[in-house]
């Protein structure tokens, strides 16, 4: 009874049985090496070497993707593993030698991790062959013998990805993209039916509607694995983050569009034509995204983009003309809409591997297109190489970490040192709340473990039982204690450290106690150090930074306007923006490894990240259609337009100051409808004779009136509905 319950209970914790294959791999291919290198081949240390290098790179490397890309990734990493192996057994003549050695190397290995956050689960492995190699006894003519010892661990576990239960490849993003852009592609063909009949039946747009946000809001970051995020530095990853927050914006600029109707419901056909060809570039831009399937063509989009602008409505009878100025309010959300869709479409284009020709729109969101992935990657890492960056903090954390626990092993002269330095690496987390979470299953587990395995090792004396028993010992500890929680995994992992070093070196049940004395030091030097370097974490950093990603979009803002007036181009602005965008990205992938607190939870982070986007493809495309210094000669527009940009960039700059410092939500700011904007600008349209000047201000008055919807989906909610989220 007591089986069937635990079995019980292990199935509904691992559903899809990924853990137990993977656990199973593991066991088979640890247990073939060691048996094969230890018995086989009479070599200790080859044999310890091949189990701890199937360990670290099974277990404690969390690879992204399918089996083929997991076993691509082993096998091209062997030449970093060789070098961390051979600089560690070089450096291990000396305490101080290899301390300082852990230093560089832990920092080094842990920052590099910026330019791919999907491969941070490496870091621990390369870690691991460093501490390994860099213990005594100094010696290095067993290079070749640990060398080798590894390699066969990495090739084999590689090649058993691939043949042995490979687990069953989940949804990808670009499948979740290809199906959000069929469900928005689905609710724009509906929109774009009301529009050209107002009075049929079109029940189903509601349901088109609520298919479409759902489908987007499963883009968010915060629900995608992170070994499936698109959260790398390059060309690719990017594109596709902008893909996700160009169909938010298509959604917002949809809803727009219906709310600005007139007061009498009359047919649209421009703007349902122009919103038919939105929904082919959509569902055609998310399909494109597909293996094997050719890039989005744009001619067709821009062919009706190019109709729209000249179907514009002249609207120049001032008040008299209501009509018309409605239809220039929903032709400028049309194009808006239209824009975003271009985003889209480029943005997938750049995800499959193409670059943006040299005169195309949107060159400051898709500028990084044009580089070189090292140049990317250069970027990305010289963003981080500042004073408040929370990658540079938790490199430098743990690399003084583990560079004290191995001075401590070594002045101590611990037996099996190398235990200290796996408890630091362990504990460690990227804040002081997670550390001290970690803590105490750590050392509970240990002392859990330590107990069972003295008593083991006090009553059964012989080589041959740990031997046999080793398998199991393997499937305990990578498969059920996994499943079953943080204690029993350090408790039944301790459990097989024991079994392990019981035939490479009896040393009876003190072994047991010099694991306890090692993990409990090991786990104190890691708290010590969680608390005293920036022990606030990932999610104290995505506030600041988020609020300094805020503050440029709302000075990018008021600049693009100062530039219809007749001020300088925004470049320096927009450039701002990119840059504070790098480190807010990865903030936010960092935050959610971690424990969240209350003050960040209440933050829709996605479309924080979604207001650059927004701003800079807005901005250009405002531009493009309204060149610099447009409304220059129209002074009351520009008072009009100076006042709208400089609340807008108040807005920000307070919903800035909000985000970082936590405080409760103030007055969310109210988008203007289009009925208020024309109260707005009615009594203007009289005063000037030119088409012209009427659509530029539309236009901009259209846009600041998108950025403000934006803020207000930014905007954290009341503090007792996020208690309600938090609890529900």
């Amino acid at each position: 009874m007591l089986g069937t319950s635990l079995l019980g209970r292990l199935r509904r914790r691992d559903p899809g049985d990924a853990v137990l294959r993977r656990a199973a791999r593991l066991t088979l291919v640890a247990s073939l090496v060691f048996y094969a290198c230890r018995y086989g081949a009479g070599n200790p240390v080859l044999a310890t070497y091949g189990l701890f290098g199937t360990v670290a790179a099974g277990s404690f490397a969390q690879l992204p993707g399918p089996a083929p890309q997991r076993a691509r990734i082993l096998i091209t990493s062997l030449p970093v593993v060789w070098a961390l192996i051979t600089v560690g057994t070089l450096l291990a003549w000396s305490t101080w030698a290899a301390a300082g050695g852990m230093l560089v190397i832990g920092f080094v290995v842990a920052f590099a991790g910026v330019g791919n956050p999907r491969l941070v689960g490496l870091g621990s492995a390369f870690q691991l062959f460093y501490i390994l190699a860099s213990f005594p006894p100094y010696q290095p003519g067993t290079l070749p013998q640990r060398l080798g010892g590894v390699t066969l661990a990495i090739v084999l576990l590689a090649v058993a990805e691939v043949v042995l239960w490979p687990d069953p490849v989940p949804v990808s993003y670009r499948q979740r993209l290809t199906d959000a852009s069929d469900g928005v592609a689905a609710f724009l063909n509906a929109t774009s039916d009301a529009l050209a009949d107002p009075h049929g039946g079109h029940g189903g747009r509601e349901t088109h509607r609520e298919q479409a946000y759902g489908a987007v809001a499963g883009l968010a970051l915060s629900r995608t694995p992170a070994a499936w995020a698109p959260i790398a530095a390059g060309a690719r990853d990017r594109a596709l983050r902008i893909c996700a927050s160009a169909l938010r914006e298509v959604l917002a600029e949809a809803d727009r569009l219906a709310a600005d109707g007139p007061p009498a419901q009359t047919t649209d056909l421009p703007a349902a034509r122009l919103l038919r060809s939105c929904a082919d570039t959509t569902r055609a831009a998310g399909r494109s995204l597909s293996p094997g399937t050719p890039p989005v063509d744009l001619g067709n989009l821009d062919a009706a983009i190019g109709r729209a602008e000249g179907a514009y409505p002249a609207g120049q009878d001032g008040g008299r003309a209501v009509p018309d100025v409605f239809r220039l309010c929903r032709d400028a959300t049309a194009l808006a809409l239209a824009d975003q869709v271009r985003v889209f479409a480029v943005g997938t284009r750049v995800a499959s591997g193409s670059r943006p020709d040299d005169g195309d729109t949107y060159s400051g969101l898709f500028e990084y297109a044009r580089r070189s992935p090292w140049t990317l990657y250069w970027r990305q890492f010289r963003a981080h190489l500042a004073p408040r960056s929370e990658h540079l903090h938790s490199s430098l954390r743990l690399a003084v970490a583990l560079a004290i626990a191995r001075v401590a092993a070594g002045v101590l002269q611990l037996t099996h040192g190398f235990w200290v330095l796996l408890a630091t690496l362990t504990v460690l987390r990227t804040s002081a709340a997670d550390t001290r979470t970690a803590l105490r299953p750590a050392v509970l587990g240990t002392i859990a473990g330590a107990i069972v395995s003295g008593l083991l090792m006090f009553v059964i004396d012989e080589p041959i039982v740990y031997a046999v028993a080793l398998p199991f010992a393997l499937m305990l500890a990578f498969g059920v204690g996994r499943l079953l929680g943080p204690v029993w995994q350090q408790a039944l992992f301790t459990l097989l450290l024991t079994f392990v070093f019981a035939q490479l070196g009896p040393k009876g049940w003190r072994l047991a106690e010099a694991r306890l004395v090692d993990v409990v030091l090991g786990a104190v030097i890691g708290v010590l150090v969680g608390v005293a370097m920036w022990p606030r974490g990932a999610s104290h950093d995505l506030r600041r930074n988020a609020a300094r990603y805020l503050a440029a979009s709302g000075v990018a803002v008021e600049q693009t306007v100062q530039a219809l007036l007749g001020g300088p181009p925004p470049e320096r602005a927009f450039h701002r923006v990119g840059q504070r965008m790098i480190l807010v990205d990865s903030s936010h992938c960092q935050y959610h490894s971690e424990r969240h607190d209350p003050s960040s939870r209440r933050v829709d982070w996605d479309a924080v990240l979604g207001a650059g986007h927004h701003v800079m493809s807005g901005a250009e495309s405002l531009l493009r259609r309204n060149p610099p210094g447009c409304l220059a000669g129209w002074p009351p527009a520009t008072a009009l337009l100076r006042e709208s940009a400089g609340e807008l960039r108040s807005a920000y700059d307070d919903l800035a100051d909000q985000v970082e410092h936590g405080r409760p939500s103030g007055p969310v700011p109210t988008p203007p409808g289009c009925v208020d904007e024309l109260d707005r600008i009615r009594p203007l349209l009289g005063e000037v004779d030119s088409r012209s000047s009427v659509r530029h201000l539309v236009e901009a008055d259209r846009w600041l009136a998108s950025l403000a919807d934006s803020l207000a989906r930014i905007h954290p909610p009341a503090p007792d509905s996020a208690d309600r989220d938090g609890k529900a």
